[in-house]
């Protein structure tokens, strides 16, 4: 039988509560700080996909120029492998360069300040929002929306 207890009373963890005095306007101030970092977290990874897939086409395009000269096109594929293997995607850089550049120039200090405001205005709590979110939003006493696991 499925576990009934109830759970109506117990509030979420202390880590996911606002500590005392701070405000609405604050947690949701910080919410969307973390909001912005979680965006820039999966922009972090589409830059990386980018990253991945170019370097996937380099290589194809190096395998393209292989099987050219072994068909008999020795000036296309000498054209291909000058003009475009191994070539910039930006001038200067490959991808890992423009990777490294947005983790140390975007990304990093993005994390340190959205944690700076987080440990100065919450305590360093995490997803104030959305536990405050979650207790408004669940069915209080009903199996499978309870405030926290066991």
């Amino acid at each position: 039988m499925a576990d009934q207890r109830n759970d109506e009373d117990q509030p979420p963890d202390e880590a996911h509560t606002a500590p005392p005095g701070v405000d609405d306007a604050t947690v949701e101030a910080v919410g969307r700080l973390t909001e912005a970092l979680e965006t820039t977290e999966r922009a972090r990874g589409h830059l990386y996909s980018f990253h991945q897939l170019t370097g996937e086409a380099d290589f194809k395009i190096g395998d393209a120029v292989e099987m050219l000269r072994k068909a008999g096109h020795t000036a296309l594929a000498d054209s291909l492998s000058t003009r475009i293997v191994g070539r910039n995607v930006l001038p200067g850089r490959w991808t890992f360069q423009i990777v490294e550049e947005y983790d140390d120039g975007y990304w990093e200090p993005l994390r340190e300040a959205e944690r700076e405001v987080r440990d100065r205005l919450v305590g360093g709590r995490r997803h104030l929002a959305e536990a405050r979110l979650k207790e408004e939003r669940r069915t209080h006493g009903q199996p499978g929306h309870e405030s926290r696991p066991d």
